[in-house]
This record gives C-alpha cells, structure tokens and sequence, in this order.
C-alpha cells in the first residue's frame, strides 16, 4: 500500500467526472488499499478516486468511531433519497474549512464491492452526508460549491493564504 497525493481545491482536476469501472481487478483492489491508507493518514472519514487524481467511480468510507469499518463503493448510485439534514461538512481537498450543507437524510445505494458483486445499502445521518459528498467529488463537484460565490472566493482566498504560508 502506498500513501497517494490529494488533490486541493481549486485544482480543476478536481471537476473531471469519474469513469465508471469496467472490471474489478486487482488494480481497482489496490486502488482501494491505497485510497484508504492515504484516507486514514489525512486523517479524514472519506476519500474519491477523484480527489487522488484517479478519475474512476471509486470512493472508499469509514464514518465510525473506531475507525475500523472501511466501506468501499465501486460505481455507487443512489436508488432513493429522503428527509433532508444539514451538517457541518469539511473534506480533505479543502483543508480547515467547514461549511453547513443540506443533504438527504437517508440514502439507499448500490454499488459493487472489493470482490466485484453488487450489494445494496441504507444509510442515514453522517454515513448518508459522506456518501453523498463523496459521490458528488465522482461527478466533479466539490462541496464547497454549494455555497454562495462570495464565499467560494473567500475560502479560495483563505486556502492560497495557506499554501503561501507553508511555501
């Protein structure tokens, strides 16, 4: 396994939409290892193909308390959606900025797991928000673009005054 570059906003790399996968191979496994060794180094909850530059419908999940439940979804989809939540979001392409976004409640998605088979699932609370951003990172939209302009370009100033900083 091997720790992978994540990509950070504004990076346009990052509104490229993900190809589905035609096959889960050994590549796609170690695609997930490594997707989720870089995920729980950042450390975050949740991690695209996207955000790694790795343009395939692969999101990998870990949304528990004891960090030891790794979900991985491979060409998710969501077949329902209710209720609506509004939660605090960050993501790892956009460090240190949280913003409030309203997200369904509760989710079902299919998707193919690690040994190639379609599973469904429900999710509600944080697991459904997570899904549901990082599937938005598979279609080239990061969450931060739900926001009104003006706050896009104070947080794009905000993270250039950063990069500056640690240049």
């Amino acid at each position: 396994m091997s720790r992978l570059h994540i990509l950070r906003y504004p990076d346009a790399r990052l509104h490229k939409i993900a190809a589905p996968v035609e096959e889960v191979n050994e590549s796609i496994r170690t695609l997930v290892a490594d997707m989720a060794e870089t995920m729980y180094a950042a450390p975050g909850i949740g991690l695209a193909g996207t955000q790694v530059n790795v343009h395939k419908q692969v999101i990998v999940i870990d949304a528990s308390e004891t960090r030891d439940k790794l979900l991985a979804l491979i060409n998710p989809e969501i077949l329902a959606a209710s209720g609506v939540a509004e939660c605090e979001e960050g993501c790892l392409s956009v460090p240190g900025i949280y913003e409030r976004i309203a997200r369904a409640e509760r989710i079902a998605v299919r998707a193919l797991g690690v040994d190639g088979r379609t599973f469904t699932m429900d999710a509600e609370g944080m697991l459904a928000v997570c899904i549901q951003h990082e599937m938005d990172h598979l279609k080239g939209r990061v969450f931060v673009e739900y926001l009104s302009r003006l706050k896009q370009t104070r947080i794009r100033a905000k993270l250039q005054k950063q990069q500056r900083q640690s240049a």
